[in-house]
């Protein structure tokens, strides 16, 4: 998925691709560190490829604002 969202800044923002990387890791890096648990490592686990966890902390704070968690 990181490659992906590379590829989406870089066209979008008209910069290279090497450029792009660079924004999308300091963006990543800001979000994981001002993000509380288990929100910044499942930001990183999402763009590292692995969505299941990011849909389960998902799941459960959609419950816990809609009294269902």
């Amino acid at each position: 998925m990181q490659d992906e969202l590379v590829k989406l800044v870089a066209d979008r923002a008209g910069i290279t691709e090497s450029q792009a990387s660079k924004a999308v890791e300091t963006v990543m890096g800001f979000l994981s560190e001002q993000l509380p648990e288990p929100w910044g490592g499942q930001i990183e686990a999402a763009l590292g490829g692995d969505v299941g966890g990011l849909t389960d902390a998902a799941s459960g704070l959609m419950g816990g604002l809609f009294g269902k968690g």
